[in-house]
């Protein structure tokens, strides 16, 4: 396939011009034109770049790309990602808040269905625009059940903040640094919010506003969008995907 062919679709489907964001969305390095296999990835960093070419990737998607605002020096770190990719041919594809926001393939809407909620609406205002969503249980669950739920599904380990209610109804889902949503969390009377990481700050917040927090690690709630877009474009195109794991444990 046209490697212009699936960066225009993804570009459309994902929306991307419709976000402030520091990254810089999209195409982030050009590589090859024909495309006969696809590495998704949350993050471009070295390994993940390097398993890409060694697993013979024409492009490589990713939430966490290389570009955050502007490359100053072509050094260190930058240096060794870029001649990484140059050396393997390799496009480098990000999508950042897009991926965070999609009312599809979303981190926050896939979020919601490991819990088998279905998104109510939007939620999670960033920069004017909402890359959260909400959801509620039918009857209330014990956070304890939720929390169990959400670590069995991510595989990973998720730790509850009980600043508030005990059993749930409405949820709120912002994946990765997600915490900057608890005051629109406490404004909208949401029983949990669901995030990625937890700072020091986040935790006094959190205290103080008396709302319930369920921590699951920003690498795990950011695999969620990654994987269910490969599904999108495997089906779509018919090409050969791969999903690079580089867990984090954060």
């Amino acid at each position: 396939m046209n490697r212009d062919e699936l960066v225009s679709f993804l570009d459309e489907y994902l929306n991307i011009s419709a976000y402030p964001d520091k990254s810089r969305n999209g195409l982030q390095v050009e590589g090859k034109k024909e495309i006969e296999r696809i590495a998704f990835s949350v993050d471009a960093t070295l390994r993940t770049i390097e398993h890409a070419a060694e697993r013979n990737a024409d492009i490589l998607i990713v939430h966490h790309g290389i570009i955050w605002g502007g490359l100053d020096y072509i050094t260190g770190i930058h240096y060794k990602r870029l001649k990484t990719l140059f050396d393997a041919g390799m496009n480098l594809y990000a999508a950042h808040l897009p991926l965070d926001a999609h009312p599809e393939v979303g981190n926050n809407v896939q979020l919601l269905k490991l819990l088998d909620l279905e998104p109510k609406e939007p939620f999670g205002e960033y920069k004017g625009l909402s890359i959260g969503f909400l959801g509620e249980f039918k009857k209330a669950e014990p956070i304890e059940k939720i929390a169990r739920i959400l670590a069995e599904r991510l595989d990973t380990t998720v730790k509850t903040y009980n600043f508030g209610k005990r059993e749930i109804r409405k949820v709120g889902a912002v994946s990765g640094a997600g915490a900057f949503a608890l005051e629109e969390a406490w404004r909208r009377e949401i029983d949990l919010l669901i995030i990625g990481e937890f700072g020091h700050a986040d935790y006094l917040t959190a205290l103080d506003l008396g709302i319930s927090v369920a921590v699951a690690g920003h690498y795990k709630t950011e695999t969620l969008g990654v994987k269910a877009l490969m599904e999108v474009v495997k089906e779509k195109f018919r090409v050969k995907t791969i999903f690079i794991e580089s867990p984090t444990g954060l």
